[in-house]
């Protein structure tokens, strides 16, 4: 099968062929659908060998979407069928500690043990034909929605989830929130946020068509990033500035601007993998405010997730390209050039 492989740090993947590997006792060979392409990728792919424990090569892909083809041994109980329509929970922990036996194998304590955070992410991914799925545990089913498009839904929309929903009880009448970078988790979390509370949602990029995807996903306002644009949130919330800061970037600017733009008490959450840094110091931040960095989201709510899709409530804005075209896309996506979520699909059809 056509599989894109990491075979080597500081190099582009390569569009090869491997194997269709066998399910064995507990796990699962997945049909695949689509694999949404993240910037994170570009972050594993730039690393200096020894920077991480993942063993070269492997399949890209961690947020994947497909069938169930064919259950090994022991899953025939499971409440799984072949043909079954599934997403792929991207962090894979070790399925028993106490984090994972309440679905946050995001947070699996034994995570540093494992010398791999998940398929795609030093095991072999969903940017192949079929996936092999180690255990049923990690399925999530898609109901009626279209597979084909879905993928992103485990990332892309669970990491903003998870992220958004820490601070849906301070988010009340009146209050606003703030999406730094308007990429593939942030045009996601702009719509989460509509969905969830009354806040008023205002968008930062640097992109005029990255605001205009913030604007068609029902943000409130959109801000060009650069100079000024925390004193224009601030006049947008009466000078309260915003009670949740959202940095889908997580650069050094975009950092100094959500501390800019934060309320007292204020969250301040940042997801982007830019590597940037935030002061925290008397005066650096406003009084109160919590800055946190949370990873990606928990099993349950993945399948919160998959709700509010099927319920019509959020939508991935995807791209669709074929597996083939796996270099081109992620130079587009290096160069800021993606919209939405780019999705590599075994054939060209959607």
């Amino acid at each position: 099968m056509t599989a894109v492989r990491l075979t080597g740090w500081q190099k582009p993947p390569e569009v090869t062929r491997v194997r269709v590997p066998e399910p064995g006792p507990g796990e699962v060979l997945l049909k695949v659908a689509g694999a949404g392409v993240c910037h994170s990728d570009l972050h594993v792919m730039d690393w200096p060998a020894g920077a991480m424990p993942y063993d070269l090569p492997f399949t890209l892909g961690h947020e994947t979407s497909g069938w169930v083809h064919t259950l090994g041994p022991g899953t025939r109980n499971t409440g799984l069928r072949e043909g079954d329509a599934v997403l792929v929970y991207g962090p894979w922990g070790c399925g028993v500690c106490p984090a994972c036996a309440r679905g946050a194998e995001n947070y699996c304590h034994r995570a540093a043990e494992l010398r791999a955070a998940g398929g795609g992410l030093g095991l072999d991914g969903g940017m192949a034909e079929y996936m092999l799925v180690p255990s049923t545990r990690l399925l999530v089913p898609l109901g009626d929605l279209d597979p084909r498009t879905a993928a992103p839904l485990t990332d892309a929309a669970l990491t903003p989830y998870h992220a958004v929903k820490r601070s849906l009880h301070k988010l009340v009448p009146g209050t606003a929130a703030v999406v730094i970078g308007v990429g593939g988790l942030g045009h996601m979390a702009v719509q989460l946020l509509k969905a969830l509370s009354p806040a008023d949602v205002i968008a930062v990029d640097l992109a005029s068509d990255k605001l205009d995807l913030a604007a068609g996903a029902g943000a409130d306002h959109c801000v060009p990033a650069g100079e000024g644009n925390a004193d224009r949130i601030r006049t947008l919330t009466g000078g309260l500035g915003a009670t949740l800061v959202l940095d889908c970037v997580g650069a050094d600017a975009t950092m100094a601007t959500a501390a800019a733009c934060a309320a007292v008490e204020a969250d301040i959450t940042v997801v982007g993998l830019a590597g940037g840094t935030l002061p925290v110091t008397f005066g650096a931040v406003p009084f109160e405010a919590a800055v946190s960095i949370p990873y990606w989201g928990s099993r349950p709510e993945l399948a919160e997730v998959v709700a509010l899709a099927r319920a019509g409530r959020i939508r991935p804005h995807v791209e669709v390209h074929p597996l083939g075209e796996a270099g081109e896309v992620y130079q587009r996506l290096r160069e800021g050039r993606v919209d939405g979520r780019a999705v590599l699909v075994p054939t060209a059809e959607v």
